[in-house]
């Protein structure tokens, strides 16, 4: 889909020929004699606009209207928010129609503020997204619409030219991240999403590595290598690396959490809905789509992708209640639930992160559905050790409108995951499950700024909506390139009785630790003793 950019008044724009012309007005918007200020002035007159309920009306061939269709829609402010939801609710009123040109009318909110050209563009992707992957030819009826044409005062061209090209770079990403949520677990194993990093990789600035069953192994990532051992699919560890800025630059470094599909294990989930455990890998998908926007935009920045990527499946080697496993950094872990296997992939990935000497490090993972109960579909959680990483993420999710909610971390929500037979058990009780769950990643973490987003409630829409959201590219695209701290300070941890500390703050290894070898050789047979069973190849894309 093609996005263009034009100065267009009412009058000029009521000229302008498209297949629809949508119209967005306020209780500020300024009236001129031209036939969409009649129109719309005459609806609101007669109560069929209504300012205060965002009203939409749909008018067929109007006298004086060159476009088959002026939409009319009414917004009580021109906020991101509302000219998003207002420029959904248009384009969804003639997606049926199957147009192949809209014009998209902003003239009426000038003077404009900033982010509302980034609302209509990820709002015109959004409402003609349509996948088509997996369907037969029958069923491949994929998005009509061709061409936009977003239509500013004159006035407002400096800033709209501005935030087009991050726009329709983030638009993109978003995409990227909804297509491979969306893909079935057999279109999308581990090696697929390798594929599609490999091609990411192929673009300027991007580098990928990928490293399988025998690269993992002797960096002791014994937690990661343990999920996949249930799967006959072999697991991959994907890195990228952004290099838009110098290399003295430290970089942000995401850490995707890439379950391709999760059955529970041997904790095995129940039946109904377990479909939509293909999207578990929701969080790898949108470290895909950051990389493909920053691949459109190239922003002056260092960003690294870390995707642990594998099936979490009930198979005759699979990982067992009960279970101590080695972590990359030496901890053990007595798995006591195999359904909490996100973090035991995660944690391995932020241990291998503190290599980079990171700004911050985020991980974004569908990790519990603790946090869908606590936050619903609305807002991401925000897990962090760190108070200006919190207030950077929040304020980014606010203004890309991919909002977040920061919750707890305090001690004594670990105290549920002590263990008899290991350092730490991957589970507490059922309370607070979201934040139990970030305070076990929090234990491979101590030495960086680090956030976690539990997606599991915004990653994906159940019902009649069904599908990946695509969230949350357009957060992390807006944390990335906003002018936001440059450097964060990390608190050294400290002991609550006597506040000396516990922990002291120091320069990552790039070594892995003698007691994680060990580990890794005394798993790496369980782990790598099942054969890989050859899969059809299936179409695979960047785009």
């Amino acid at each position: 889909m093609d996005f263009k950019l034009s100065t267009l008044d009412f009058a000029q724009a009521a000229k302008f020929s498209s297949d629809a012309l949508i119209v967005l007005i306020t209780p500020d918007t300024a009236w001129s004699a031209d036939p969409i200020s009649s129109l719309a002035q005459q609806a609101l007159s007669d109560k069929d606009l209504d300012h205060n309920s965002n009203t939409c009306l749909n008018i067929y061939k109007a006298n004086g209207i060159s476009s088959k269709r002026l939409i009319l829609v009414s917004l009580s402010q021109a906020t991101p928010a509302q000219v998003k939801k207002a420029i959904l609710t248009g384009v969804q009123t003639i997606k049926s129609t199957k147009p192949q040109k809209v014009t998209v009318v902003l003239a009426g909110l000038s003077p404009l503020s900033s982010g509302l050209i980034e609302a209509a563009v990820l709002a015109c992707a959004d409402a003609t997204y349509v996948y088509t992957t997996s369907k037969s030819k029958q069923g491949q009826a994929g998005r009509t619409l061709r061409e936009v044409q977003i239509a500013v005062a004159k006035s407002d061209l400096a800033l709209a030219t501005t935030e087009l090209a991050y726009a329709k770079a983030t638009a993109v990403g978003v995409e990227l991240a909804k297509e491979w949520g969306n893909r079935p677990g057999n279109y999308a194993t581990p090696s697929d999403l390798a594929t599609v990093a490999k091609i990411l990789g192929k673009a300027k600035n991007i580098q990928t590595e990928i490293l399988g069953p025998k690269e993992v192994a002797p960096l002791g990532m014994g937690s990661f290598m343990a999920v996949a051992q249930g799967s006959a699919q072999p697991l991959r560890f994907i890195v990228m690396r952004y290099s838009g800025a110098a290399k003295t630059v430290p970089p942000t470094v995401l850490v995707g959490k890439g379950i391709t599909f999760d059955s529970g294990g041997i904790s095995l989930k129940p039946g109904p809905e377990m479909d939509e455990m293909k999207f578990d890998m929701c969080g790898a998908a949108s470290v895909l789509g950051v990389f493909k926007a920053l691949a459109e935009s190239q922003p002056k920045i260092n960003v690294v992708g870390l995707i642990p990527t594998c099936e979490n499946l009930p198979g005759p080697n699979a990982l067992k209640p009960g279970d101590v496993i080695t972590a990359m950094d030496g901890q053990t872990i007595e798995v006591l639930n195999t359904d909490a296997e996100g973090r035991l992939i995660l944690c391995d990935a932020l241990v291998y992160a503190q290599r980079f000497n990171p700004k911050a490090v985020i991980d974004i993972a569908t990790l519990t559905g603790a946090c869908v109960i606590a936050l619903g579909g609305v807002r991401s959680g925000l897990f962090t050790n760190h108070d200006q990483l919190a207030t950077d993420l929040t304020k980014a999710g606010d203004e890309s409108g991919d909002l977040c909610w920061r919750m707890p971390l305090d001690d004594e929500y670990a105290l549920g995951m002590k263990s008899n037979f290991a350092d730490v058990a991957n589970i507490a009780g059922r309370a607070a499950g979201s934040i139990t769950a970030a305070k076990f990643l929090q234990r491979f973490t101590a030495k960086m700024p680090w956030a976690h987003l539990d997606i599991a409630g915004s990653a994906w829409k159940s019902g009649a909506e069904k599908g990946s959201t695509g969230r949350p590219v357009p957060l992390l695209m807006k944390y990335l390139t906003s002018s936001l701290t440059e450097q964060y300070d990390m608190p050294v941890a400290t002991s609550k009785a006597n506040g000396k500390p516990v922990v002291q703050a120091r320069k990552p290894s790039v070594k892995t630790t003698t007691k994680a070898k060990t580990a890794a050789k005394t798993t790496k047979s369980n782990t790598l003793g099942a054969s890989a069973k050859k899969v059809a190849s299936k179409k695979v894309s960047a785009t």
